[in-house]
């Protein structure tokens, strides 16, 4: 059972690792956000169409699940779109950290609807992680694009929990790969009109980045992520990927050289923090 643990926590670690890439490509790619998500759904979705059929995953859902993952689609690309608008309001750092407020959200969400009995701890983590925020943002000011950027990942951060809630008992049903080969194409057709307000040649001159984040993010990092769903409670596993900030401020530093205010990394690490607590938590469960 330990063993097990341990190939679980390095499982959603390199999921996060894979989805951490989301914050260096979001802030490269030169392209209005719709587009940008549109195209990227899109691309994602050839790629896990064809290795759904390479691998003989069954593609039918039952007709009483379609509307629930219709509305995890929308959820997913409403995530996207408000998330990516975070990045280009301010940077790495501070939008992905601002959408790690979703453990939080998520905490609060998971007794309502799937009827978890509430953690007192999961409390204490939250407040943990909302002190983390305040450092992010001290000055609460409308006209400056960091608190802008802030309230996007906030938002971002509740659609993201509502969508992993959503899809918790799917996953046990479906592979993770023909949910989000689902998701993809919901996102895809609802931002494809998108696809038409720019030339096609800026589109296909950014292809390059296109495909990464659809293959690396999405197709790779968001499968593994839902996968992760099996083993842990939906509150579990979103207190346990807050790792991804990490690794995506160190691709940001790295690739970008957007190096992370003093107040941003205490920020960071309040909010993190609560990841060690929650594994150490986890693990005793197990």
């Amino acid at each position: 059972m330990k063993s097990n643990h341990i190939q679980h926590l390095l499982e959603i670690n390199l999921a996060m690792l894979f989805i951490a890439t989301s914050g260096a490509l979001g802030r490269y790619v030169q392209l209005p956000v719709p587009v940008t998500i549109g195209s990227r759904a899109l691309l994602a979705f050839v790629a896990l169409f064809l290795y759904c059929r390479y691998k003989k995953f069954n593609l039918k859902i039952d007709t009483k699940d379609a509307g629930v993952i219709l509305f995890s689609g929308v959820l997913m690309g409403v995530h996207w779109v408000t998330y990516f608008y975070a990045l280009k309001l301010s940077n790495v750092a501070i939008g992905m950290l601002s959408i790690f407020t979703y453990p939080v959200i998520t905490a609060f969400l998971e007794p309502i609807l799937l009827k978890t009995k509430f953690q007192l701890a999961h409390l204490l983590l939250a407040f943990l992680v909302l002190t983390g925020m305040y450092f992010l943002s001290p000055s609460l000011d409308f006209e400056n694009s960091y608190t802008i950027a802030i309230c996007y990942g906030v938002f971002s951060a509740f659609a993201y929990a509502l969508r992993n809630l959503v899809l918790k008992k799917k996953v046990e049903k479906y592979n993770g790969s023909v949910l989000m080969t689902y998701q993809t194409a919901i996102v895809g057709i609802l931002l494809f009109p998108f696809l038409f307000t720019i030339s096609p040649n800026v589109i296909i001159d950014q292809w390059q980045v296109l495909v990464a984040l659809a293959i690396l993010t999405t197709a790779i990092g968001h499968t593994m992520f839902l996968m992760t769903f099996k083993h842990f409670n939906i509150t579990t596993v979103s207190i346990l990927s807050s790792v991804q900030p990490v690794y995506g401020i160190l691709i940001g530093a790295i690739f970008l050289s957007e190096i992370p205010k003093g107040t941003t990394i205490l920020g960071g690490v309040l909010i993190l923090s609560s990841v060690v607590i929650e594994s150490f938590r986890s693990k005793k469960k197990t």
